[in-house]
């Protein structure tokens, strides 16, 4: 991908270096083995991991279990290779930005509102309370923020075999596309069915919203190339791997050994290349209906 030299956003907050030390504020004391189960049952329940945490942080401070929370900014060095990654998001963030503002006009007829990518290490405290690393990138939609540890990418390129800079485009279109959903309202009306709904029956709706979020983020593709002619030979395959690579059943398989397709949350690997090439193909918004397509 095509990225140095470009313009990047201006809707960047980068908190890195800077580490929640106790819990509070809806943090939640849990230790690194703790972590480690609750994104376990996460699995295998089909429950939202930061909603399993913000129970937790609940349950803490009715019982007085949980500290006044203190943030320590910590001096952060950022190597040459370090700031090469900031740079690349922020140019990512604002081809986003380019696309779903075209879009919003001149297709939907409202104007886009600009959501801000957040970089931290370790934890952060956000709108839908705290988060750590592990539960990966994440989309807040009460403060309309994506949450990035760019550790991930090491993460993606390593253990989950999807190396690439367009395999890391792919991970922050797919969160910006859950913010193109709430914009819509769609997240609302999907959370609001899973309320009533069995677990089963939510966990299909969690799939149908990550599938649909997996073909906007294809159609963000589509319509950079097709403004600025920026990728290159292999970086479609690298968003494909990537999305591959996040299935459900591929994460289920290296971390249980074996798959509990009734437990998917995201979809399969399949599903969630198929909707990204359906995006990617059409261009176009219309094409991403998961919930009837």
């Amino acid at each position: 991908m095509q990225w140095r030299g470009r313009r990047q956003s201006d809707n960047v907050e980068d908190l890195r270096g800077r580490r929640v030390v106790r819990g509070g504020g809806g943090m939640v004391g849990i230790g690194g083995t703790g972590l480690v189960v609750i994104l376990l049952l996460a699995l295998l329940t089909g429950q939202n991991p930061l909603d399993m945490l913000g129970e937790i942080a609940s349950q803490q401070q009715g019982a007085g279990g949980v500290s006044t929370g203190e943030q320590v900014d910590q001096p952060y060095q950022e190597s040459g290779a370090d700031q090469a990654q900031r740079e690349f998001v922020s140019v990512v963030l604002a081809d986003t930005e380019d696309v779903w503002n075209k879009t919003f006009r001149e297709d939907l007829g409202r104007a886009y509102q600009e959501p801000r990518l957040v970089l931290f290490s370790g934890g952060v405290e956000s709108g839908c309370g705290f988060a750590q690393a592990a539960v990966g990138p994440f989309y807040c939609p009460a403060d309309q923020k994506v949450y990035i540890d760019l550790d991930f990418y090491d993460e993606l390129q390593r253990r989950f075999g999807a190396p690439g800079d367009f395999a890391q485009a792919y991970v922050i279109a797919h969160e910006v596309g859950h913010h193109v959903q709430n914009l819509l309202g769609i997240s609302g009306k999907v959370h609001a069915a899973q309320q009533r709904a069995g677990r089963d029956a939510a966990n299909e709706l969690s799939v149908r919203l990550e599938l649909q979020a997996d073909c906007l983020s294809g159609v963000w593709a589509h319509q950079t190339q097709r403004q600025k002619q920026v990728l290159e030979r292999g970086d479609v395959e690298e968003a494909l791997g990537a999305a591959a690579a996040v299935g459900d059943d591929s994460i289920q398989k290296k971390t249980q050994g074996y798959v509990v397709p009734e437990s998917f949350t995201h979809g399969s690997a399949e599903q969630r290349v198929r909707w990204f090439k359906r995006g990617f193909e059409s261009g176009s918004v219309d094409a991403c209906d998961t919930f009837t397509g």
